[in-house]
């Protein structure tokens, strides 16, 4: 008689690799990873940089580059139907 566990989903955003660490010929072999924002506006999910303070204020859900988040199975199924992966663990 153990106890149940439920499933947690986690969402990565997307990660642009670019820009090399620093000038000169040494740091071009270094590049740098750039989280994606992922925003959903009207039911549709939008992929963006930096998005301003303002702008953040009018999506209806905005998870911002470089993290990772817990999800739910609602979000998971809306994320993956946009062509997002979400991992079980």
């Amino acid at each position: 008689m153990g106890i149940e566990r439920k499933p947690l989903y986690i969402f990565r955003t997307p990660v642009s690799v670019e820009n090399p660490m620093g000038p000169g010929r040494l740091f071009y072999r270094f590049l740098t990873p750039q989280g994606i924002t992922v925003a959903k506006i009207d039911g549709q999910y939008y992929e963006m940089r930096m998005p301003t303070t303002e702008e953040v204020e009018t999506f209806d859900k905005v998870y911002f580059g470089g993290y990772d988040y817990v999800v739910t199975l609602e979000e998971k199924t809306d994320l993956e139907s946009a062509g997002y992966e979400v991992i079980e663990i």
